[in-house]
């Protein structure tokens, strides 16, 4: 009996250890691997990132070699650091932390040192790279630009962090990545696919050859090509009229949606952000709070629409059918509502308007009727807010357009229980008249200058609009997205586009842009002043309005949307209505006649009115 069980216990042991070898050797693979990772050195071979074209063809973003120091610390041997430190232009202290900092990142895979060595500096350091054992370059590309402009639409690229290594295992130490507009939008395009190489180490840890005679290795796929809708021209002009001025400008192509300029202003030269130059270069901009470079007014400035918001009222107050357009309504300087004889103010004009002179003459008081109408059309003002609401939002406002821009801001188009929660109803009622503000577009209302253009181009369109976008095509094959390729259906019906359009004609012909007329032009556009309001010391503060406009042209079969925003630009056609002028004819005729706008937004600057927020003048408007 003690003989069966000592071989009882011998064939156990035996079982144990067998099934224990099986499982390491052949069931559980981690140490192969991990043997394997130590006998292996993976290189990476980066891609071109693809390059960007604007509509015409023109590069704008191509590449540029750029070399970075790479180290993986287990390969590290004893160095002289003060020699290296000296090539490299880098404190000792600095070194050490940066290894440091390699190590805890991974022993085996390898992590930046130095970034972005310039071609001197490479030529330099590679001579001596054999004193230096577990350093080597690593060849990248940077961006090169070939366009001064446009930096808020092209973005940039930079470093990626710790955290998108840890959620991306496409991106290792070092890696770069497209931040921000279209490098961001499209990095999966541009940056196309790594190539790897193996390397077979000896036990010395001395590379032998390539692993398994290459069979692994792979050759890196260069980043595709963009074109982007963007007209070069169009913006270069745009930022040149921007200059000394704050806001943002919007053209779109009413037929496509494709964005043709995107400005805000101030901006930046994006060389600016390539290159070891790119960090310090960045903080600067970053804590430029006054201006604000890397701020798109153009997709994040939400602002109230002012006047141009009256062509939507016009258009809902149709489609309700609570006015006609030969209708007159007068207008006494203002429009008289309330028990105690409250007052929307307006302008001198001729009395009674009817709604194309009524447009053309921004009357408040033929607006602020026709909305109040609209509210008091249903039994409650809220089902009267909430109808109002669906009709504006259908033109694109009040959300998210779907662009293919990483960045932007919804505005807003206030509802019944916004207003609810404000007037704190039950308890208290409200009517149409706590909210006329909306009328002319002074209220709760608050609009992207992307928003409006798009608006416009709704407009222009008779009741539809495509979805704004960038992308025009990747690789030479044309966008296949059904969202920019499919009409968005407004909520007016088709015929009550024509008297909306000829009031907007009107402005030129007649009306409150009739000195900004381009001869052999029709332009349809809306003046606005837009209320500005910011807190100075806790203290609500007017400053001076916003200068906005909107326009399209030519009147039939329109080509151009626009909508322009100017910070503190006194009235709609001071400046924004000439700069849009001159953007309509510098994109349907390719030349300028109305220099003589050109010259006065070109000699005339809006920093001084800007500074009297921190020298405390006061606001006046000075003509």
């Amino acid at each position: 009996m003690r003989k069966l069980l000592l071989y009882l216990i011998i064939i156990t042991t035996g079982i144990v250890f067998i099934a224990r070898l099986f499982y390491l050797q052949i069931y559980n693979t981690s140490y192969a691997s991990l043997s394997e990772d130590n006998a292996i050195k993976v290189i990476y071979d980066y891609p071109q990132r693809g390059a960007i074209y604007d509509r015409d063809g023109k590069l704008l973003v191509t590449n540029q070699p750029s070399y970075d120091v790479m180290v993986i610390p287990r390969e590290l041997k004893p160095f002289d650091t003060l020699e290296f430190c000296s090539i490299l232009n880098i404190t000792k202290e600095k070194l050490k932390k940066r290894l440091k900092k390699a190590r805890v990142y991974s022993p085996r895979v390898p992590s930046i040192v130095i970034p972005q060595l310039t071609k001197d500096e490479y030529a330099y350091l590679q001579e001596k790279m054999r004193k230096f054992d577990g350093f080597y370059i690593q060849k990248r590309s940077l961006r090169e630009y070939q366009t001064t402009g446009a930096a808020n639409v092209l973005g940039y690229i930079g470093e990626v962090n710790d955290a998108l290594i840890r959620k991306d295992p496409y991106y290792l130490s070092g890696d770069l990545i497209g931040i921000g507009g279209v490098e961001k939008q499209y990095e999966k395009e541009l940056r196309g696919i790594k190539g790897v190489k193996r390397i077979q180490k000896d036990r010395f840890n001395r590379d032998i050859g390539p692993y398994k005679n290459g069979k692994f290795d792979t050759l890196p796929v260069n980043g595709k090509d963009l074109t982007l809708t963007l007209d070069s021209k169009l913006q270069a002009y745009g930022q040149k009229l921007m200059e000394n001025k704050r806001g943002g400008i919007v053209v779109l192509e009413p037929a496509s949606g494709e964005i043709l300029a995107l400005v805000t202003a101030p901006t930046y030269k994006p060389e600016l952000l390539v290159g070891r130059k790119r960090s310090p270069n960045f903080t600067k901009l970053v804590y430029d709070t006054i201006g604000k470079p890397l701020y798109d007014r153009g997709l994040k400035g939400e602002y109230p629409p002012g006047s141009p918001f009256k062509t939507i009222n016009a258009l809902i107050g149709l489609q309700e059918n609570v006015i006609d357009v030969k209708e007159g309504i007068s207008c006494r300087m203002g429009y008289y509502y309330g028990k105690n004889g409250r007052k929307l103010g307006c302008h001198s004009h001729r009395s009674p308007l009817s709604m194309i002179p009524g447009i053309a003459n921004s009357c408040n008081a033929y607006f602020a009727t026709v909305y109040r109408r609209i509210i008091e059309k249903y039994d409650t003002p809220q089902k009267g807010i909430d109808t109002w609401r669906e009709h504006v939002q259908s033109f694109g406002l009040g959300n998210y357009l779907g662009y293919d821009l990483p960045t932007g801001k919804r505005g807003k188009v206030p509802t019944s229980e916004y207003y609810n929660k404000i007037y704190q109803y039950p308890t208290y009622k409200w009517y149409a008249t706590a909210t006329l503000s909306n009328s002319i577009g002074q209220g709760e209302v608050i609009a992207t200058p992307i928003q409006l253009a798009n608006m416009t181009a709704a407009i222009a369109n008779r009741g539809f609009y495509y979805t704004p976008h960038i992308i025009k095509n990747v690789n030479g094959k044309p966008i296949e997205n059904e969202n920019y390729t499919t009409p968005k259906v407004t909520t007016i019906d088709k015929e009550h586009f024509e008297p909306v359009i000829e009031g907007m004609h009107q402005v030129y012909t007649q009306g409150t842009a009739l000195s900004l007329q381009v001869e052999g032009i029709e332009i349809c556009g809306k003046t606005g002043t837009a209320e500005n309001f910011t807190k100075i010391n806790g203290k609500r503060t007017q400053l001076t309005d916003h200068s906005v406009f909107i326009a399209f042209a030519p009147k039939d079969n329109p080509k151009i949307a626009i909508a322009v925003f100017i910070e503190n630009g006194y009235w709609g056609s001071r400046y924004a209505g000439k700069i849009a002028s001159l953007m309509i004819e510098k994109h349907i005729n390719g030349t300028i006649s109305r220099t003589d706008l050109e010259k006065w937004l070109l000699t005339h600057s809006l920093e001084e009115e800007y500074a009297k927020q921190y020298s405390g003048e006061p606001f006046k408007i000075n003509q």
